[in-house]
């Protein structure tokens, strides 16, 4: 008979592991300002969570910011619901409360209110979230807030992440805090978070018995990665503050530039400044490409921005509600936006080298240089 004498657990050393989850959704609980969080696999698998705990199913509509990674929608397509897609607002990137109100109200016409808005908070910056949630409770349909880009930016007075009825967060291995991979899911209401964690970890009762009444998902997270994220934690407020001066720079540095513009930031936000994007007027989408090449042989290392997910072929046939009849917003912004290097360790003298090749990509454009290379 094995027996441990009634001196140490049988799974030695299992607590410190569950120590570092507990650990790691304890400090983001407390920095966030919410009453529970869940530590999960990925930010998607968080999304999956608020969706299946909104009892979103097949049948069912969610509206979601189509200027977003396929990330954010895919949960929608798990669960046998239909997206309709909201466009961007001019001033914010992020999703339009006027094309927002336009969905809303034909969906009361048609007696078929979505089960959820996902707002996602596009490289950092919040939008209008403070009008997204007066519309969210004049129809009464939760809010979930995409924050996978958006850990540490403030919106009026509170952070990304805890202000709608669920926030996500993702700690992938480009993210401001990453622990390589990883997610987490944040609610007001810590009854959710209590039946999150029950599905997030297979579904499985608490009996002597491998016992379920439901079925659940392998959405944990590694006490391994949440350790990696107790320790990246505290570097979290420098990295912003990086973030913010390389920002700062560039705005300066482009200021004299009619073509050139930074993504904005609106009053009463602070952004963690995650990714810096330029856009650059009266180019088409061609002469973005050719920019984008120029700028990659000079080992610069730009990307277009995500692609808006209405125009995704996975989405064709889905709605789209556009921010104006005749304008998209979001199709603009894919068509002169690049996100520029920003990255925690730049130097002054690289992004005066990134604006000087990016400009002398304008001039070739003009004399079409570009097009005969």
């Amino acid at each position: 008979m094995l027996s441990n004498h009634g001196k140490i657990p049988l799974f030695s050393h299992n607590e410190q592991k569950l120590n570092e989850i507990e650990k790691f959704e304890r400090v983001v609980k407390t920095y966030t300002n919410v009453k529970g969080a869940l530590a999960v696999q990925s930010g998607t698998a968080a999304i999956h969570l608020a969706l299946r705990l909104l009892e979103v199913r097949s049948g069912d509509n969610v509206f979601c910011s189509t200027l977003t990674s396929i990330a954010s929608a895919s949960p929608i397509i798990y669960q046998g619901a239909e997206p309709v897609f909201i466009d961007s607002d001019p001033d914010t990137w992020n999703m339009s409360p006027v094309a927002l109100k336009k969905a809303l109200d034909e969906a009361v016409r048609n007696h078929r209110l979505p089960k959820a808005i996902i707002v996602t908070h596009l490289y950092g910056y919040c939008g209008h979230l403070e009008k997204i949630k007066d519309l969210s409770q004049t129809y009464q349909v939760p809010v979930i807030e995409d924050a996978a880009h958006a850990f540490g930016t403030l919106c009026n007075g509170e952070y990304c992440g805890s202000r709608g009825d669920f926030g996500i967060f993702s700690f992938g291995v480009n993210k401001l805090l990453s622990t390589s991979n990883g997610g987490m899911l944040l609610s007001g209401d810590s009854r959710y978070i209590r039946d999150a964690r029950h599905l997030a970890s297979q579904a499985r009762e608490l009996h002597p018995f491998h016992h379920h009444q439901t079925t659940g998902y392998n959405y944990q997270m590694s006490p391994i990665l949440a350790a990696i994220g107790n320790g990246e934690l505290g570097k979290v407020v420098d990295k912003i503050n990086k973030k913010r001066n390389v920002y700062h720079y560039y705005q300066k540095l482009i200021a004299k530039e009619e073509l050139l513009n930074l993504i904005p930031v609106q009053e009463g936000i602070v952004p963690n400044y995650w990714m810096t994007v330029i856009t650059i007027d009266d180019v088409s989408i061609y002469q973005l490409y050719q920019v984008y090449l120029h700028l990659m042989k000079q080992n610069i290392e730009v990307s277009f921005i995500v692609k808006p997910l209405h125009r995704q072929p996975v989405f064709e046939g889905y709605t789209y509600f556009s921010h104006s009849e005749h304008f998209s917003v979001s199709d603009q912004l894919f068509h002169t936006a690049l996100c520029v290097p920003s990255g925690v360790n730049m130097t002054g003298e690289e992004q005066e080298e990134v604006i000087a090749q990016l400009k002398h990509a304008l001039e070739l454009v003009d004399n079409s240089s570009l097009f005969t290379n």
